[in-house]
């Protein structure tokens, strides 16, 4: 995570990186537990000034600056996406194991890797909600000011990460399997 964080091109108050994509990629690659753990070592790692964040920076103050929010709700936006993603697959499993004709080959791709760009989706909504709360807060700016700033720009972006990250996990399980 720290590398994808590391390729920055700045946008404004919030820098454009590869965090998205590499935080979705974990989100389908690892455990529940493992991809929580990753995410809070990541954190912790930042804020005691490893230089792990956007601009190989580090820091409390990064946390509690402008742009904290989407780091803090990285954890948020995990749990919730990984949680949501157990169950889809778990209700997937069931599914499969009852209509195995139905769940087959292309539908059972399809199902997962739908179950999958949704979970990268919530992940990344959160993330925004959380930056988009205290980049307004922190720079004393509207609601407006902040959403243009901070969650416009990145949403096209974002979701076309989100995508590759799914496509990219999914050929990485493929491939180990």
């Amino acid at each position: 995570m720290a590398v994808s964080a590391w390729v920055t091109v700045p946008l404004g108050p919030v820098p454009f990186t590869l965090q998205m994509f590499a935080i979705t990629f974990a989100i389908v690659m690892l455990s529940p537990k493992e991809c929580i753990a990753a995410i809070v070592l990541y954190l912790a790692l930042g804020a005691i000034g490893l230089p792990v964040f956007s601009g190989m920076s580090g820091g409390i103050a990064k946390l509690m600056g402008p742009t904290g929010g989407f780091l803090w709700g990285y954890i948020f936006g995990v749990a919730a996406a990984v949680g949501l993603l157990y169950v889809l697959r778990r209700r997937m499993g069931a599914a499969d194991k009852a209509n195995a004709s139905d769940q087959r080959g292309f539908v059972a791709f399809l199902k997962n890797a739908a179950a999958e760009i949704v979970a990268g989706l919530v992940f990344t909504a959160i993330a925004y909600f959380c930056g988009w709360l205290q980049l307004m807060l922190v720079m004393g700016i509207s609601p407006e000011a902040a959403f243009l700033a901070g969650v416009a720009p990145f949403v096209v972006v974002d979701v076309l990460k989100i995508l590759a990250a799914v496509a990219c996990a999914r050929a990485v399980k493929a491939a180990v399997r």
